[in-house]
């Protein structure tokens, strides 16, 4: 017999919202999962299908019109990424320990998939700004407001490329999230009036972006990558496949395991700003 009261339907679900929980590029608002629908298996293939937009001309009375014939470009989307989790539970340890604490295993494990997930789609992301959509290496403290100032760049840049404003983020250090906080023209979420952010990590607004901090801003040789944009950008599809307890062939005891698929693209990049800050 397995780990008693044990649902793989219940553990599965509880396990994915714990994830979601955790997530910061990988979170709604961030990301979009408007192509995830129902992943049966790892390597499932999305096709993302876009039209051209038809001209607009003059209009003259009495004369032909033009028309235009529609083409189309297509996308992939490949839920390519496969990560698991495995751990015993030796009947001993289950007898003698408090109740709840294989629950509270795959919490801690659901914490590690999100780490995993989250990398993932930051560079991804980060891989797809190229252009005049990256400001390159930025050096911020030196000089008083230079931190908003770098929003501002990064907003304007969005604003060329028609990124709606509306929605805007940009995920920021914990070292320049203590910049900001020195710049009166931040607008702190508990000065905001709520402490209630929608965003994991959501910390306040500045130059019409959510702001939100983390640890899991890629670094490489002490800069930063901070990337801005809207959620429109970047597609995510995840599932956790499949949750599992059986009971251990060679020991007394139980096994517990689970594997999270997931896979991102960005489809529109000019909604995607970056730079690779570096703190003075």
């Amino acid at each position: 017999m397995a780990i008693a009261n044990f649902i793989p339907e219940v553990w599965s679900a509880a396990l994915l919202k714990a994830l979601r929980d955790r997530l910061t590029y990988a979170q709604a608002g961030v990301i979009n999962r408007n192509y995830e629908g129902d992943i049966a298996r790892a390597g499932d293939t999305v096709h993302i299908t876009s039209f051209n937009d038809p001209a607009v001309r003059t209009y003259t009375r009495n004369t032909n019109i033009t028309w235009d014939q529609l083409s189309s470009t297509q996308q992939t989307l490949v839920v390519d990424q496969e990560k698991y989790f495995a751990f015993t539970v030796d009947d001993v340890d289950r007898r003698q320990a408090l109740p709840g604490f294989v629950e509270e295993t795959t919490v801690g494990a659901s914490y590690n998939l999100a780490a995993e997930a989250d990398s993932f789609v930051a560079e991804t992301m980060s891989d797809a700004v190229t252009g005049n959509n990256d400001l390159g290496a930025v050096t911020l403290g030196a000089v008083e407001g230079d931190a908003y100032n770098l929003l501002v760049e990064l907003r304007t840049i969005l604003t060329r490329t028609n990124t709606p404003d509306e929605g805007r983020f940009v995920v920021i250090p914990p070292e320049l999230y203590g910049l900001l906080l020195k710049d009166d023209r931040f607008i702190r979420a508990d000065a905001s009036g709520t402490t209630q952010g929608l965003r994991n990590g959501f910390v306040g607004r500045a130059a019409g972006f959510d702001v939100i901090e983390s640890n899991r801003v890629p670094e490489d040789g002490g800069a930063f990558r901070v990337l801005a944009g809207h959620s429109i950008a970047t597609t995510y599809a995840e599932q956790i496949l499949n949750t599992e307890a059986l009971r251990l062939e060679n020991q007394f005891g139980d096994g517990v395991r689970g594997l999270h698929v997931y896979g991102g693209r960005v489809i529109r990049p000019a909604n995607l700003a970056a730079a690779d800050v570096s703190i003075a």
